[in-house]
């Protein structure tokens, strides 16, 4: 079972892995908790290239929408997993008697950081290919290099704060909460642009 502070070497190993071999050869690792960090990794791993195929150049309209469902239904999973990450911690917690709640409230979860870890090590991933890229124009390669200094930086800051986190919430000086998305747009109850929609009725 990995630790909060091994998660970015988790992902960094994912992002290279699923770059370089068919995803349909990956299996999850044994021990659930890994397995549910890799999972939530890999919406985002998904997402982000789902969300690239969107900008493709000459698209058709009925691609834009295919493409348009598939980034909704996987930015679902990647939200839906971020909160199973803080529904197992709190589990954890649990056991133990924690989080003291009386400590004070962080504004955010370990969950949501956890999700931010994951799209940064994309963000790393593809900055590092974008220095090595045949053929790019003058400067692109220095100006990436700039850009993956502060990505490496807002990273470790973000990793210590997720250690720092979850070190005072085992402290009993610190505390966090499940916080629910509630996303309305892909509930068809909640969204008026297709409860508004009569439902089409297919004509052989």
């Amino acid at each position: 079972m990995i630790t909060l502070n091994e998660i970015p070497s988790l992902q960094d190993r994912l992002t290279t892995l699923w770059h370089e071999e068919a995803l349909e050869t990956w299996r999850h690792p044994a021990d659930s908790w890994s397995a549910l960090v890799a999972r939530q990794h890999l919406a985002n791993f998904e997402l982000w290239h789902t969300e690239d195929a969107a900008r493709t150049p000459g698209a058709s309209d009925a691609e834009l929408a295919r493409v348009k469902r598939r980034i909704d239904e996987t930015n679902q999973r990647r939200n839906d997993l971020s909160e199973q990450i803080d529904i197992a911690l709190l589990n954890e917690l649990t056991l133990q008697g924690l989080p003291n709640r009386e400590a004070p409230l962080h504004s955010e979860s370990p969950g949501l950081i956890i999700d931010r870890l994951s799209i940064l090590a994309l963000k790393l991933f593809h900055t590092r290919e974008e220095i090595d890229r045949p053929g790019a124009p003058g400067g692109h390669a220095e100006r990436n290099r700039a850009r993956l200094v502060i990505l490496d930086e807002q990273r470790s800051d973000l990793a210590c704060c997720l250690e720092q986190l979850w070190a005072e919430t085992l402290a009993g000086t610190r505390r966090f909460k499940l916080y629910r998305q509630l996303k309305m747009y892909n509930d068809p109850t909640l969204n008026p642009a297709v409860y508004r929609t009569p439902a089409r009725i297919e004509t052989a």
